[in-house]
């Protein structure tokens, strides 16, 4: 089990960003959280097998249909445990 925080930088906030990341990390049995940050960011933290990490590593440098994304930020962290996926 591993665990990735991600910042996703660009035109990411209003185009349905975290109900997409949502529902794909749901899909691939991943626990962890994404979220709106103040500054016009996107957070995702994403807990669970290596390769279901990071293919939603990879996707969220792209985005969902009409995400322009300009860099992602990406930081390995000790796993917690999470068993299930929120929007915060």
């Amino acid at each position: 089990m591993i665990r990735r925080r991600v910042v996703v930088h660009g035109r990411v906030q209003g185009v349905f960003f975290r109900d997409t990341a949502r529902r794909m990390a749901q899909s691939r049995g991943l626990g962890g959280w994404v979220r709106n940050a103040p500054e016009g960011t996107v957070e995702a933290v994403f807990e669970g097998e290596a390769k279901a990490v990071d293919s939603m590593v990879l996707w969220c440098g792209q985005g969902p249909r009409g995400a322009v994304v300009e860099r992602v930020e990406v930081t390995d962290e000790e796993p917690e445990g999470l068993t299930d996926f929120r929007i915060r």
